[in-house]
């Protein structure tokens, strides 16, 4: 088929089935395998009304060559995903939830972040043009199937972009060592955008002027700095238990 690719995988190939099952066209599984998880698998692609082919491990290595695939390859289409602001915006339903990263070029930083991004359920990640690493092999591998969903918006202009976020009515949180107040005292529900900026650097000036606040992450060891995808951890899970928490005064559940 056109635009196809292989998957590989109990994990990838039922998350994908389980997403968008119609984008798999056929599915191969170890014929030698007869163990409760293949059985279970093959529940739920048979349920949902996938092909599924009993094959000689020889046609599994052949298929997904040098992959550990656990006895299940797939072809499946390239999902289209959101790859500009305004697609991402239109799509979300309930309040936006961005993280932008200003400077990451390692891209395994970036996949750790794509993969905790997806994790903490943010719409869409952000990143300036010229001051970020593209999305490769690399990222794809350490983002353990994060970046084929989760969108990833390149800007020409992040401050432009950061503004124009405003005007949505998204409040822009940036993290910072200099931040006047600490991360865990920061109202982190309703319209976000989290902002981190590289280990060491840091974001640019101007990406900080433009953040609403800025808050640092508390350190209480010899350590000056948290890596950014630990860093992005921290406050993207904090926001998360934020938005998901029980408004104040809502009686607790019997």
């Amino acid at each position: 088929m056109a635009g196809a690719r292989v998957l590989y995988g109990f994990h990838a190939v039922a998350a994908r089935l389980r997403r968008e099952p119609a984008s798999v066209s056929e599915v191969y599984v170890d014929e030698r395998r007869r163990d409760q998880r293949m059985q279970s698998f093959l529940e739920l692609a048979q349920s949902l009304g996938v092909r599924v082919m009993a094959v000689k491990p020889e046609r599994l290595d052949g298929l997904a060559p040098g992959a550990h695939h656990q006895g299940v390859v797939a072809r499946a289409e390239e999902l289209g995903i959101a790859r500009t602001l305004d697609e991402v915006l239109d799509v979300i339903t309930g309040d936006p939830f961005f993280l932008v990263l200003d400077g990451i070029t390692d891209p395994h930083n970036l996949g750790a972040c794509l993969r905790v991004a997806d994790g903490a359920g943010v719409h869409a990640v952000i990143v300036p043009k010229d001051r970020a690493a593209s999305v490769n092999a690399t990222v794809a591998k350490v983002a353990s199937g994060a970046a084929e969903h989760m969108p990833y918006i390149t800007v020409t202009n992040l401050a432009r972009t950061l503004r124009e976020l405003r005007e949505h009515g998204v409040r822009i949180v940036g993290t910072s060592d200099d931040g006047a107040g600490e991360l865990y005292a920061c109202d982190l529900r309703g319209p976000l955008a989290l902002v981190l900026g590289a280990e060491g650097s840091g974001m640019r000036r101007l990406t900080g002027e433009l953040c609403d606040e800025l808050v640092r992450i508390p350190m209480h060891g010899v350590v000056e700095s948290l890596n950014v995808s630990v860093a992005s951890a921290v406050c993207l899970y904090e926001a998360l238990r934020q938005r998901t928490a029980p408004a104040p005064g809502t009686p607790a559940k019997p």
